[in-house]
C-alpha cells in the first residue's frame, strides 16, 4: 500500500482530534408544539391584500395563540391596522392583538382607538412608544401618552386588555445604556403587561444572554423571542442596521452568491432559522412570535420543525375557547418596532 500523503494524514488527524457535537435532543412526539405567535403588517394595495389574506389563511390551519397586526412608524396605518384586525375577528377563528404606538396623538385620541377595539371584540394590544417618521427624532406628543409604559397604564384603566410589549435582547438603540433598557422593560410589566416579544435577533446565545439579565434583574415574565425568517438577506442586513439588531458574518457567508437564485435562498433560509429555533427549544424555550413579513411559506416550515401541525376546521379552537398563554380568565378576542 502506498504511504498516505503528509496532507492527508493531517486531515485523517484533524478529523480524529477535533470537538465531538452531539445532536440537539429530538423533540418527543407526546410533547405539545410550542405556542406560537404571527405579525402581520395592514397592505397598502390590493395586490399586497391578496397577499396578506393568502399568508392568514395558511397559518391560521396552525391554530396559533394570537396573530398581530403592526402599527406603521408615526401612526401613519392606524385606519388600516383597526380593517384588518376587524376583519380578523369576523372572517377568521385567529385570536387578533392590534398594535398601538402613543406617537403623533394625544391620549384622548389613543384611549378612543383603544375603545374601539374593545367594542370590536379586541381583548390584546400590543402597547409601543412607535418611531417617528423617517429622519424625525421621537418627541412625545404635548398631551399624549411619552412611553410605552405610560401606554401600558393607560389601557388598564380603560378595559382589562392583556397587552404584550416590546424587549431589546441586544437592547434597544435609544437607550442609554443594557442596564437603563431592562429598568424600562420592567417599568412596563409593572405597569401591567403580561408579557414582552423581541426584537428579532440571529445568534440563539444573544437571547439567552438577556434572559439571564432580565431573571437578574428581577423580570420573571415571559420573553418571547421574536424570529424573522429571512427571505431576502439583503433587505434583512438593510433593516437591521436601523433597528440594531447584529448580522453576524457567518450568516452573510450563507447567503453569499444566491442574489439571483431565489430556491437556494430559500433553503439557506430555512436551515439558519430552523437551527436558531431547534437550539432555543434545546434550551427549554416553548413559545415562539414570527415575523411573518406577510410570506407565509418559511414560517409555516420552520413552525413545522418545531412541531407544529395543522388543525382539522372541525376541531380547531376559538376564540372563545382559547385560553391567555399565562394564567388569567379566557378572553373573548385577543407590533413593528419592537
Amino acid at each position: 500500500m502506498n504511504e498516505p500523503s503528509t496532507r492527508t494524514r493531517a486531515t485523517l488527524e484533524r478529523w480524529l482530534t477535533g470537538p465531538r457535537f452531539g445532536p440537539l435532543p429530538a423533540r418527543h412526539t407526546t410533547e405539545p408544539p410550542p405556542a406560537l405567535s404571527f405579525e402581520f403588517f395592514p397592505p397598502k394595495t390590493d395586490a399586497l391584500e391578496a397577499q396578506l389574506w393568502t399568508c392568514v389563511r395558511r397559518l391560521e390551519s396552525l391554530a396559533p395563540h394570537f396573530v398581530s397586526v403592526t402599527y406603521g412608524a408615526g401612526g401613519s396605518t392606524q385606519a388600516r391596522t383597526h380593517a384588518t384586525v376587524s376583519r380578523l375577528v369576523t372572517e377568521t377563528t385567529l385570536v387578533p392583538a392590534a398594535h398601538l404606538t402613543c406617537i403623533g396623538a394625544s391620549r384622548g385620541e389613543v384611549d378612543d382607538v383603544a375603545r374601539q377595539y374593545w367594542d370590536a371584540g379586541i381583548r390584546h394590544i400590543v402597547a409601543l412608544r412607535g418611531d417617528a417618521p423617517a429622519g424625525q427624532t421621537y418627541t412625545p406628543h404635548p398631551q399624549g401618552y411619552a412611553y410605552a409604559s405610560d401606554l401600558v397604564a393607560g389601557l388598564k384603566r380603560i378595559a382589562d386588555f392583556e397587552i404584550s410589549v416590546a424587549a431589546y435582547p441586544e437592547t434597544h438603540p435609544a437607550a442609554v445604556s443594557a442596564e437603563a433598557d431592562l429598568d424600562n422593560l420592567k417599568r412596563k410589566l409593572d405597569a401591567g403587561a403580561t408579557r414582552a416579544i423581541t426584537q428579532y435577533f440571529f445568534e440563539s446565545a444573544t437571547y439567552l444572554r438577556f434572559l439571564d439579565r432580565a431573571m437578574a434583574a428581577g423580570i420573571a415574565a415571559p420573553l418571547v423571542p421574536g424570529i424573522m425568517p429571512v427571505s431576502n438577506f439583503t433587505q434583512a442586513k438593510k433593516f437591521s442596521a436601523m433597528c440594531g439588531a447584529s448580522v453576524p458574518d457567518w450568516m452573510g457567508a450563507l447567503f453569499e452568491g444566491t442574489e439571483n437564485d431565489p430556491e437556494t435562498r430559500r433553503m439557506v433560509a430555512t436551515v439558519v432559522a430552523a437551527e436558531q429555533v431547534r437550539l432555543l427549544q434545546a434550551n427549554g424555550v416553548d413559545e415562539f412570535h414570527f415575523y411573518t413579513l406577510n410570506r407565509p411559506d418559511l414560517t409555516y416550515a420552520i413552525a413545522h420543525i418545531l412541531g407544529a401541525r395543522p388543525v382539522p376546521p372541525g376541531t380547531r379552537r376559538s376564540r372563545d375557547e382559547a385560553e391567555p398563554l399565562h394564567g388569567g380568565e379566557p378572553h373573548p378576542g385577543q407590533s413593528t418596532v419592537v
